[in-house]
């Protein structure tokens, strides 16, 4: 049952939205079709509920307090990569705000900051012009074939989604730098990677300048790479593994962490720096 509700929220949200856009538009729809359509929304909605009951009520028998027993519900209802896509969501709109207000997060004072969202802005603003040209562009073409009003909001509320989400990945990339601190250094990729590495593990770190580095953060053997651009231009390399959540959840162990900055020496100043002072 557990299998059958978590395969049902990722049909019933869609289902529910095309019914919606689909009236809203003003398309015709026989009326069997929207009875039968609404009958298994509402089947997947009491699964849905009946399965969370189910699962609360275990929660409670094992000795969880109401509170406790509603997130672990939560937990095991909902996939793990649907929790951390919406995560994604909510960090990169806050992270909009972040940049408004020109804060950083998770820099604390005294530690270094190795931003990386320099590379990547050309490439940003192209997608940016890109997307408000098609907006618009679209707007024109779907009013000169009179399309239905409602079906005309829909493709614009995606289409300024798009917008927004290009302004979260560069805020992200501002807001959210690589940091180093007396204790730790935390490698990250906007909102969707975030690696804390203890300072007494790493044994080494050099710079070393790779352009030809695919994805964006991938795990090749135990050597992890945070790509921008393509690139990475600093080697770490670690006395033990460190466990690697990778975005979607998953994972993995690493000994070697490539990465990239735009100040790579101010970042291997912060960290020889620290190794020095932690030696003597």
């Amino acid at each position: 049952m557990l299998r059958a509700a978590r395969a049902a929220l990722f049909a019933v949200i869609p289902v529910e939205m095309l019914l919606v856009v689909l009236l809203v538009s003003g398309v015709p729809l026989p009326g069997p079709v929207i009875v039968v359509a609404e009958l298994v929304v509402a089947s997947m909605l009491v699964l849905e509920v009946v399965t969370a009951y189910r699962l609360f009520r275990a929660e409670r028998r094992g000795g969880a307090d109401r509170r406790a027993a509603l997130v672990a519900t939560f937990r095991l209802l909902v996939p793990v990569q649907v929790r951390r896509l919406v995560g994604f969501e909510i960090k990169g709109l806050a992270s909009i705000a972040l940049w408004i207000a020109r804060r950083r997060d998770g820099v604390p004072p005294g530690a270094t900051a190795a931003p990386y969202a320099r590379e990547q802005s050309p490439i940003l603003l192209v997608f940016l012009f890109v997307m408000v040209v098609e907006t618009v562009g679209i707007e024109l073409l779907l009013r000169a074939l009179d399309v239905p009003h409602g079906l005309r909001v829909a493709v614009l509320v995606a289409d300024v989604y798009g917008i927004v989400y290009v302004f979260m990945l560069g805020a992200a990339g501002v807001t959210r730098p690589h940091v180093v601190t007396p204790g730790e250094l935390r490698v990250r990729s906007g909102v969707y990677f975030d690696l804390r590495v203890p300072r007494d593990l790493i044994s080494s770190v050099r710079l070393s300048r790779d352009y030809n580095e695919s994805g964006m953060v991938t795990l090749t053997g135990s050597r992890l790479s945070v790509v921008v651009s393509s690139q990475t231009n600093v080697v770490v390399e670690l006395t033990e593994p460190v466990t690697v959540v990778r975005p979607l959840g998953g994972r993995a162990e690493a000994t070697t962490i490539r990465l990239f900055t735009d100040t790579p020496d101010v970042l291997l100043g912060a960290l020889r720096s620290s190794a020095r002072h932690g030696a003597s």
